[in-house]
């Protein structure tokens, strides 16, 4: 609706410029908003308010030439009044609101599918955690958040592919080998020394001891830099597959994963370099060779490859985001954590330095995530082997209530995951609360079936839908699309639990007030139609987040 109301202004305002009513004016800028206060209308523009000074005219007198020939283009307002200084409100027919009805019930799973990003190809690519350990809380949230963007945008119309960045180069490897190696001789009663660095949870011990099932005492005898090379790889297989499990419970699907040692293997790391040195962006400085980043905006230039011969973490990522590039991805949006925030500017000088648009490139940042149970924090480190995994916190709330309190917030605030809260069912649990909105409506469609009744959109009365609570409801389904689009176009995709917990607290509203089987059967007919597309638009949604939508609880 808000597409279509601004569609009708932008419309309407480039036909009065057309006829020199009104001076030129960029139309890409033009926007109506949803007033917070329902007194005000719909939608709202301040349109008139920006031109005035251009056009030398009150912005009441522009305002109201507008709301005359809006008026006279279209019946889709119930009326349109002038505010203030110039603001100009509308408020949309209750038919009108109504008719979205028809649309809810005759697309269904599709209701929602936009045409916005249409021709566009998207990769995002999250978690990306190093193979070293299983998934903690904080890759959850990453994960979560990933993967609901991605099904946002690929509903927003957007060609999208989500991808896993597999950090299986460097040192981080060879420390967990090493200890891996450690916990191996351990096994064998070999005491040797473990590595101050190491990582050392119980994961670590297990992997050994499947290490010993497999190759015995084989490695024992042999050079320990060998030795370190078999138990990284057994290792990182392990942990690998370990992620991709609980990814796959977690309801997250990846398109691709994609190998940093695949950089190296394909020799795209030096055809990189090669590309930056034949384009004058690589220059050598104190034995070490040093990116341009400056011409792109950075705070000083950066080190690719150090004195002692060895590279920096920055260029096998230009080559990574080459390769993206080179693939044809027009947006690149990579989720990180928070304490990558210092990388981003260089990682667009990156991005501009391969030719693309600074734009091209977008990086979401997650924040921090505070586990607690009982009141009490728990702490997590990875090394420490103190860490709570992903897995664990599946197993003790739910996938779906996991998913839901991750997206509570937005990406960027830090976020209290609340043990107590989320195993709760009761209102207090949003996740509980939304879901059992959409369980409600299944039990009165069920009843509604045992009396013989069906919703059937050929029957609706508009007119017995056109106030109150039933329209209010028929407002909130209306709004789905846009906030799907909203969400899309911000890259804010925790704007969704937003809208489910709005639509839920809506519908249990109305039907704490309201009777949908009564004695009124055309009543009856209506209201059955107006709580199927509650059903399917909390479906619709839930499934955006990766949630299901239960038919009982």
């Amino acid at each position: 609706m808000k597409e279509q109301i601004e569609s009708l202004l932008k419309e309407t305002l480039h036909t009065l410029m057309d006829e020199r009513v009104i001076p030129g004016h960029d139309l890409e800028s033009v926007s109506v908003s949803i007033p917070s206060n329902k007194a005000f209308g719909d939608f709202a523009t301040n349109v008139a308010m920006i031109m005035a000074s251009q056009a030398k005219r009150p912005p009441r007198e522009i305002a109201g030439i507008i709301k005359e020939r809006m008026e006279r283009l279209t019946d889709v307002f119930e009326k349109v009044e002038i505010a203030g200084p110039g603001f100009i409100n509308f408020y949309v027919s209750p038919a009108v609101w109504v008719r979205t009805l028809h649309e809810v019930l005759e697309q269904k799973g599709d209701f929602g599918r936009t045409s916005y990003g249409r021709g566009v190809k998207v990769q995002v690519e999250f978690v990306s955690a190093n193979p070293t350990g299983p998934l903690h809380v904080g890759h959850g949230r990453g994960a979560a958040v990933g993967d609901t963007l991605a099904r946002i945008l690929k509903t927003a119309g957007f060609d999208v592919e989500s991808e896993y960045y597999i950090n299986d180069v460097g040192n981080q490897m060879n420390i967990l080998g090493l200890s891996v190696l450690c916990r191996y001789r351990e096994i064998f009663g070999s005491s040797a020394p473990f590595p101050e660095n190491g990582y050392k949870g119980d994961y670590i011990k297990d992997i050994a001891r499947r290490l010993c099932e497999a190759r015995g005492e084989e490695l024992l005898n042999m050079d320990e830099k060998e030795a370190v090379a078999i138990c990284r790889e057994y290792a990182s297989s392990s942990i690998l597959q370990g992620i991709k499990d609980d990814l796959g419970l977690f309801n997250v699907h990846f398109d691709n994963w994609f190998s940093e040692a695949s950089l190296y293997r394909d020799n795209k790391v030096e055809e990189t370099l090669e590309y930056l040195r034949e384009h004058d962006l690589i220059y050598e400085s104190e034995g070490a060779l040093w990116f341009r980043t400056t011409r792109f905006g950075d705070e000083k230039d950066r080190v690719l490859r150090k004195q002692d011969g060895s590279l920096t973490y920055f260029a096998p990522d230009i080559a990574y985001h080459k390769d993206k590039l080179d693939r044809g991805f027009e947006k690149i949006i990579d989720i990180w954590g928070a304490d990558h925030h210092g990388y981003v500017p260089r990682m667009k000088a990156a991005i501009e330095a391969m030719g693309a648009p600074g734009d091209a490139f977008h990086a979401l940042l997650i924040q921090l995530v505070s586990l607690v149970r009982e009141g009490q924090p728990v702490s997590m480190s990875t090394r420490s082997g103190e860490f709570v995994t992903l897995r664990e916190i599946i197993d003790e709330v739910g996938k779906d209530v996991c998913r839901y309190f991750f997206m509570m917030r937005k990406s960027d605030a830090q976020l209290v995951f609340d043990l107590d809260l989320a195993k709760k069912k009761s209102d207090e649990n949003p996740v509980y609360y939304i879901q059992y909105a959409h369980a409600r409506i299944c039990s009165i469609l069920k009843n509604a079936s045992a009396q013989g009744l069906s919703p059937d959109i050929s029957k609706l009365d508009t007119d017995l839908l056109a106030g109150g609570d039933d329209l209010d409801l028929v407002k909130m389904i209306a709004a789905y699309p846009d906030v799907v689009v909203s969400c899309a176009a911000d890259l804010e995709p925790h704007r969704v639990s937003f809208y489910l917990l709005e639509l839920a607290t809506a519908f249990h509203r109305f039907y704490n007030r309201n009777r949908v089987i009564t004695d009124n059967g055309p009543l009856t007919a209506a209201r059955l139609i107006l709580v199927s597309a509650v059903k399917q638009v909390l479906a619709n949604a839930l499934g955006l987040m990766g949630i299901g939508a239960p038919e009982s609880m």
